[in-house]
């Protein structure tokens, strides 16, 4: 009877324990994701565009292995960062068809695979501009209210949710780099300064719509992307390329410290990609990959690796949900002590 009874206990504290980290991790009602491919979790299902992922062998070791729209082989950052916040598991794309009402209190994902700041970069693509998505946000307000049904708890749930924002990957690697369009008017320096302009808008009519809690993401070290690196024959990362991408991203570290500084009612914090990826690219081995080249999955292998799990990179420009994992803990460390 004592070993029963000692057994008992134990699952009590057990479980009392898993009750109390619940808690403490759960200091945020929602997520509100916005952006590009990052954190997209199937809103470009239902465009005509070719940046879709909603087919197979996407989505090959999400739960039941279903290709959802999410670019990767699993759950992607948006979703990881709302488990590790204690929020929920799942993050559901606000245009899916099977987003469930009682879902938009605890946020939903407004991102779009292969958009930006720049509205040509969407509109080349087909996909849903950054800026748009705020209209996207505006009728979640609306469904959000008739769900809840009290405008007092509506705005409570809009100021403390965590709003994650990933925006400027492909304006920098496809806008800029890969087209002549922005070149005729822009260098790097002219260019970024003018997503930092839009990005400051963005963030602003944000702000005005009742967020709060800003995590804003800088790119990722573009120029050792798979599909970057294949113009050098796989050799190296491409130096320009990561040029770019350092110097918008250390504009938007200082367009954070800036919105910190005039609004001090809100919370904002800066995310390093660059860095934290770029370890992982370099150190694979450290992170428990056998390589970050190539990727698992491209156009030139259409059968994809037997393990995405060694893999840095699941296709030709997105981590692995193992690489996201990689990255995790400091992104949530970081949300978690700068914006309760």
């Amino acid at each position: 009877m004592d070993c029963i009874a000692t057994k008992f206990l134990v699952v009590l504290l057990s479980l009392w324990l898993s009750c109390i980290h619940a808690i403490q991790t759960g200091r945020f009602p929602a997520i509100l994701a916005f952006g590009d491919s990052i954190l997209d979790t199937g809103n470009n299902n239902k465009l005509m565009t070719v940046s879709k992922s909603n087919f197979l062998p996407y989505g090959r070791n999400f739960p039941y292995h279903i290709p959802t729209g999410r670019f990767g082989n699993g759950r992607v950052l948006s979703d990881l960062v709302a488990e590790g916040l204690g929020i929920k598991n799942l993050v559901p794309a606000f245009r899916s068809s099977f987003l469930k009402s009682s879902e938009l209190p605890t946020g939903v994902c407004f991102a779009s695979g292969g958009s930006g700041l720049d509205k040509f970069t969407a509109s080349i693509q087909g996909v849903i501009w950054v800026q748009d998505q705020l209209k996207d946000f505006q009728s979640y307000i609306q469904k959000l209210s008739q769900e809840v049904g009290d405008a007092a708890k509506v705005k409570e749930i809009i100021a403390n949710a965590v709003v994650l924002i990933s925006a400027g990957n492909n304006d920098i690697a496809i806008t800029f780099f890969a087209t002549r369009a922005k070149k005729l008017r822009y260098n790097i320096e002219t260019y970024t300064d003018q997503l930092i302009e839009w990005k400051t808008t963005f963030m602003q009519n944000l702000y005005n719509m009742g967020a709060r809690k800003f995590a804003v993401l800088g790119t990722l070290p573009l120029g050792c992307l798979p599909g970057a690196r294949q113009l050098s024959g796989d050799l190296i990362c491409l130096p320009h390329v990561n040029h770019g991408a350092k110097i918008y991203n250390q504009k938007v570290a200082n367009l954070v410290v800036k919105f910190r500084q005039s609004l001090p009612d809100g919370k904002f914090v800066y995310i390093d990609m660059y860095n934290s990826l770029l370890d992982v690219i370099e150190n694979p081995s450290k992170y428990g990959f056998r390589t970050a080249k190539p990727c698992c999955c491209s156009v030139m292998t259409p059968v994809p690796c037997l393990d995405s799990g060694s893999h840095v990179f699941w296709d030709f420009a997105h981590p692995s949900e193992k690489a996201y994992k990689a990255v995790l803990p400091n992104i949530v460390s970081v949300i978690s002590n700068k914006l309760a």
